[in-house]
């Protein structure tokens, strides 16, 4: 089965398509895979806007046009990415489609949590003739989970090791991590979202350069500043990091309105930039650190950093600083591009939802068991 994988996550800085060849093999949750083409479509300045106007202070006729509106970014993503590979349309049997997270709200004693994700499936399948499984993370929510992280499972198909285990971080604006037991153990898999990933810097720097910059690139200017320790103390103190998992978050907590709040009390970061940038640098790698320290088991020696956060030199340093002895590397050791493991994830969760697989781990996101995810949505044929 060939599938195209679609993410756009947080970051809001593309959409990522991972066009992967998957197949059965005699492990009946271990297939044999292979990622056959990785292509990234950059959002526009102004379709950023459009998303991040919508999270942020959307209203129904702001969020109907959205979805219509990432329904057509998406499939000429999926068309582009075909295109720039010299792949045919037509072999490609299927897409899987995250959507654009526009709010998300994990359950409480007294509440069921609730999720949104946009991005019109049949306009997907009506441009591209190729059938959609979308919306992966309804079901998990509605049987009593966070909804995330989903990636876990497809962490433990694709990724674990005989004899030994390893913990998978992905840094996109959220930042999760999956600790995945030897193959074959019956060790719990433990999973969740950790914070901040990239999302706090990337509002701080379209912020501070009033929308002409999206992120610091390099790191550059956090490594030129000094961390205001009274403003990281009174941050790491946020309730989010102290609560045991399972655990998810999003920008609805850590997004434009927190650094417009962190500003307003802190007016002084405003005019030191750099400053600002090397303490929410470090709130990223420190919340990071310390959840590993917290919450995963030992036995791991390996962490393997993903997401656009793992080609930040400055945060990836201080992770290796504060998770020595540990090795932290990026995803090339996983035989992926770093960048393309979540769009490769979903590619697998949608051939999951084909074959009849549950995709959620109950564990990582406090579901009451395992679920087919996703909703399914016909290509032209009715295939």
């Amino acid at each position: 089965m060939r599938v195209a994988g679609i993410m756009s996550g947080t970051s809001l800085d593309g959409i990522d398509v991972a066009i992967v060849d998957i197949e059965e093999t005699a492990a009946q949750d271990t297939p044999a895979w292979k990622v056959v083409s990785f292509y990234t479509r950059p959002l526009e300045p102004a379709e950023r806007t459009q998303i991040h106007d919508a999270i942020v202070h959307g209203d129904a006729p702001a969020l109907c046009r959205l979805h219509a509106s990432l329904g057509e970014w998406f499939a000429q993503a999926v068309l582009d990415a075909c295109a720039a590979a010299g792949i045919d349309v037509g072999s490609v049997h299927l897409v899987g489609s995250h959507g654009q997270t526009i709010w998300h709200e994990p359950p409480t004693p007294q509440e069921r949590g609730a999720t949104l994700q946009l991005g019109d499936p049949a306009t997907i399948a009506e441009r591209t003739g190729i059938a959609v499984v979308s919306d992966f993370r309804t079901r998990d929510v509605a049987a009593g989970g966070e909804g995330a992280p989903l990636v876990p499972w497809v962490d433990r198909v694709l990724f674990a090791l005989p004899g030994r285990a390893r913990v998978l971080l992905n840094i996109g604006g959220i930042g999760n991590l999956t600790r995945v037991p030897p193959q074959g153990s019956s060790e719990p898999l433990i999973a969740f979202d950790t914070g901040p990933g990239n999302a706090l810097m990337n509002s701080a720097v379209e912020t501070l350069s009033n929308g002409a910059q999206h992120y610091d690139v390099e790191g550059e200017r956090a490594a030129r500043g000094r961390v205001d320790e009274t403003v990281l103390a009174e941050l790491l103190a946020h309730p989010f990091f102290s609560r045991v998992p399972p655990k998810s978050t999003g920008r609805e907590m850590f997004g434009q309105p927190f650094i417009d709040e962190l500003l307003r009390k802190h007016p002084h970061l405003r005019g030191d930039g750099d400053a600002l940038l090397a303490t929410l640098n470090t709130l990223t790698a420190r919340t990071i650190a310390d959840a590993v320290h917290r919450w995963v088991p030992a036995g791991a020696t390996e962490l393997v950093a993903t997401g656009g956060g793992a080609r930040n030199p400055v945060l990836m340093k201080q992770l290796r600083e504060l998770l020595a002895p540990m090795t932290v590397s990026t995803g090339d050791v996983l035989g992926v591009d770093p960048d393309a493991k979540e769009a490769v994830a979903f590619a697998v969760l949608a051939w999951a939802h084909m074959t009849g697989r549950p995709g959620n781990e109950p564990a990582a996101t406090g579901a009451r068991g395992p679920r087919i995810l996703g909703s399914y949505t016909p290509g032209k044929t009715g295939a």
